[in-house]
């Protein structure tokens, strides 16, 4: 089952739950799930952070903004990275300043939606449109989601 139908159920149970309310905070960040000391799924997951291997989480939660108490995931989403392609053996410093430019230059020409940023303003669109126009939503990003 894919992991967005999962949570799909969820997500409309804490937006009806915020139908409620005038005001709501909604919190989004994101956590890096390490499974580099499962060898069995290295294959199924990415590179994360320094060194780790897992899979990726973006959240959406949904805060009552007087007493801080939660109500619930208003969006998630989950993916892995693909795996860089290791450096050829007999790399010389100034194959592997070219390579990393190239590698940088074609990053930058993908498209927005294709980039791993997108997720912020991916949340904040899919949490729009699910709840109810009559409660004001506050969206609450790290510097990350300034992107």
């Amino acid at each position: 089952m894919e992991f967005s139908k999962l949570i799909e159920p969820h997500c409309q149970i804490t937006a009806e739950t915020v139908a409620e309310y005038d005001l709501v905070l909604c919190i989004g960040d994101t956590t890096f799930l390490d499974y580099k000391s499962i060898v069995a799924k290295k294959e199924d997951y990415g590179p994360i952070g320094k060194g780790g291997n897992g899979l990726i989480l973006h959240s959406a939660l949904a805060i009552e903004p007087m007493n801080g108490q939660p109500f619930g995931l208003l969006w998630q989403k989950l993916w892995h990275r693909e795996p860089k392609q290791k450096a050829p053996k007999q790399e010389t410093p100034t194959q592997k300043k070219k390579r990393l430019a190239a590698a940088r230059s074609s990053a930058r020409k993908r498209p927005f939606e294709q980039k791993e940023s997108y997720r912020w303003v991916e949340a904040l669109t899919t949490v729009e449109n699910l709840v109810s126009k009559s409660t004001r939503v506050i969206h609450a990003f790290d510097r990350e989601g300034d992107k």
